[in-house]
């Protein structure tokens, strides 16, 4: 797919390895790129299982590949793009997170135009590599090689920044996984809800192992009057699914996998309780701010947490909800039954969530976005 654009005009590829479906913090990025004056395309990879891409304001391009995981996966992936980025006109490189980062970097090299490396988590500290040694130091290579080398480096939170800069002794820049404000007009319809139980919703595009889905799940057996809604994707959902079966859940746990983001607000609003409930067993985990703190936020959504430090920031400063002490199912249950039968507490948690929602939004990091990426547009 060739960009079509005129001779003003700057062009900046971002590339990431997902299908680009439900990636919201691109998704933002790409938007605001476009209103800056850039003209942005978006390069991931389309999975057999890839649903199609709905129509952006921005251009879009998947590469289809033989093969979908491991170290094949990614040499592929690497070498694809790169021969893209070869014979495709940009003035501007984003690779998003390490595994994006070989192609683009050398790539930049070659053409001579900027790169920026914008880090979506701790990448060599994920549980997937952590307990992986070989695997590991061969992503540690790599970005000990290249991140020493790269002038313009985002992350999501001031923790991972700290620790890349102990690393490195880099400074990073800091733009986190807000939302966009909520505009009340195009709001979507609560999704429909039993009448006679609570909600309680745990979404994510990464529900994966020490995430706390499989002990959320067996502390659904001690609430009866309460269904546990799960939306997104991850290595545990197959896991999650014999479990359900195993202990006669059916009623009580519902799984939705994917939604399209506007859908999965509909599904955020009409839930009574949020969950995330991430293990401090890696330190990617332990750093972790994920998009769903923000969204239950966004629709007033109160929540359920592990006490993990970017995390607590939040929901302590704003008085949002609660903390689980440990990751036992019982603990689990009796904290979301407190919590759900409280309805003073519940009601003070949404009010605040609704002060915090106006401040917590992507429009209050438009000046950094600027400061990182205006230096590039063309005049």
């Amino acid at each position: 797919m060739r960009m079509t654009t005129s001779k003003s005009e700057t062009r900046v590829v971002l590339a990431v390895t997902n299908d680009l479906i439900s990636d919201q913090r691109l998704e933002k990025v790409c938007s605001t790129l476009l209103s800056f004056g850039f003209t942005p395309l978006l390069i991931g990879r389309k999975k057999r299982s890839s649903p199609e891409l709905l129509k952006k304001d921005w251009q879009t391009h998947r590469m289809r590949l033989i093969f979908e995981k491991g170290p094949l996966f990614y040499a592929e992936f690497n070498i694809r793009l790169f021969i893209w980025l070869l014979f495709h006109k940009t003035d501007l490189i984003v690779a998003n997170d390490l595994d994006t980062l070989s192609a683009c970097y050398l790539a930049s090299k070659l053409k001579r135009i900027p790169i920026i490396y914008d880090s979506h988590e701790f990448y060599t500290e994920t549980p997937e590599l952590i307990h992986r040694p070989f695997t590991r130091n061969v992503w540690l290579t790599i970005e000990k090689i290249i991140f020493p080398k790269l002038k313009v480096i985002i992350t999501v939170n001031r923790s991972i920044a700290n620790e890349y800069k102990l690393r490195y002794a880099k400074d990073l820049y800091v733009i986190k996984n807000l939302p966009k404000r909520l505009v009340k007009t195009s709001l979507p319809h609560p999704a429909e809800r039993p009448i006679d139980k609570k909600v309680v919703l745990l979404q994510g595009a990464g529900i994966n192992i020490d995430r706390g889905a499989e002990e959320l799940v067996l502390a659904m057996q001690y609430l009866p009057n309460a269904v546990l809604w799960i939306i997104g994707s991850g290595d545990v959902f197959d896991i999650l699914k014999e479990m359900i079966k195993n202990h006669h859940l059916e009623e009580r746990v519902i799984i939705f996998g994917r939604l399209p983001y506007d859908q999965l607000t509909s599904y955020t609003m009409a839930a009574d309780l949020g969950i995330s409930i991430d293990k401090d067993t890696n330190p990617n985990y332990r750093f972790s701010l994920p998009n769903k703190l923000f969204d239950y936020i966004r629709c007033q959504t109160p929540v359920l947490v592990s006490r993990l430090p970017e995390i607590a920031q939040v929901v302590e400063q704003y008085n949002i909800g609660e903390f689980i002490d440990n990751h036992d199912p019982k603990h689990i249950a009796e904290k979301i039954d407190t919590l759900l039968c409280n309805k003073k507490l519940m009601e003070q948690y949404r009010e605040n969530c609704l002060i915090a929602s106006d401040e917590l939004t992507w429009e209050h990091q438009l000046d950094t976005l600027k400061e990182i990426y205006l230096p590039f547009l063309k005049n």
